[in-house]
């Protein structure tokens, strides 16, 4: 996607006018508040700057977003009891190391790579208590599925390569944490996934294209191996990771978009919404640059809050040009 000035003058440090900010909005946000979402939004254009309404609350932008189950191209089954909240694997179709031995990626390629296209993959293969048992024992059957995967993930790679201008942004997708740490651990992390964050993004890089990196969960002490990957920018979530942390570790360092408190956003008052929102950007932000702040929006936030979120974000982007 093409960057706005504000986006690449922060992401490169270079001293934008404002810290861009963004709201996303899930489908069963609007499904649930529909005409006042919809005033919301419309008091909020910087925010929402190309906003006309929206003609069709109940619209889904993925089959996993729809209740029911979805079968995907590995044979994963993804189940759902929510309309416009996402899907869950519940059926691993390479449930025993013998499975892996004899598995065969799936003959269509296409030009893109989706959300969890490495490590979630894995675990949607094998089930998560399995894959932990094999990174836990370094089973030979972790290798070869990867293997399998990564190879699957340069051939789209090279398609997209092909496909994509140069010179763009690209946003890449996988959640690599739990709630408090890394599930297999950095050291494991290191040893069999960082090399194909490497790959993935060094070929993404070679023409001149900026990788950015969505990832969940607590991942912050593998920030700057994700760097040595090739991130420009990252995408962590403020719960799981701690904001002393990212300060840490993407500070002056690495430009942060800042994923605010999903966790606090459904029980915060207005006034709590706009502290939080001050402190992660007058910590992790600074005048030369640095950071984008992100907020998804949650159909358990009430309505005050959600204008909170929107408002916040707006008061406090220009802080550093005042």
């Amino acid at each position: 996607m093409p960057l706005t000035q504000d986006q690449m003058k922060a992401a490169t440090f270079g001293r934008p006018s404002a810290v861009p900010v963004s709201a996303g909005i899930l489908p069963a946000v609007w499904m649930k508040y529909r005409d006042e979402l919809d005033r919301i939004v419309r008091r909020h254009p910087i925010l929402f700057p190309k906003y006309a309404g929206n003609s069709n609350y109940d619209a889904i932008w993925s089959p996993t977003y729809h209740a029911g189950n979805h079968v995907d191209e590995w044979g994963c089954v993804w189940s759902n009891v929510q309309d416009g909240m996402e899907a869950i694997v519940t059926h691993h179709p390479v449930p025993t190391r013998a499975d892996v031995r004899k598995l065969k990626a799936p003959d269509l390629i296409k030009p893109e790579l989706k959300h969890g296209f490495m490590y979630l993959r894995l675990g949607d293969l094998r089930g998560f208590e399995e894959l932990m048992l094999d990174f836990a024992e370094d089973a030979p059957e972790l290798q070869m599925l990867i293997d399998i995967v990564l190879e699957h993930n340069m051939q789209r790679l090279e398609l997209m390569c092909q496909k994509l201008p140069k010179g763009e942004l690209h946003g890449f997708g996988d959640d690599l944490g739990m709630q408090t740490s890394l599930a297999m651990g950095a050291q494991k992390w290191r040893k069999y996934l960082k090399p194909c964050f490497m790959k993935i993004f060094q070929r993404w890089r070679a023409d001149g294209r900026m990788v950015y990196f969505h990832t969940d969960g607590c991942c912050w002490e593998v920030i700057p191996d994700l760097q040595e990957c090739g991130v420009q920018i990252i995408n962590p979530q403020y719960r799981a990771n701690g904001l002393d942390n990212l300060v840490k570790v993407c500070k002056g360092k690495l430009c942060c978009c800042l994923d605010l408190d999903r966790q606090l956003f459904p029980f915060a008052t207005p006034k709590e919404i706009d502290q939080h929102v001050r402190e992660c950007i007058t910590k992790l932000g600074s005048r030369e640059g640095g950071l984008w702040v992100s907020a998804e929006i949650g159909m358990d936030y009430p309505l005050e809050n959600i204008e909170a979120i929107f408002a916040a974000l707006e008061k406090y982007r220009t802080i550093y040009s005042n």
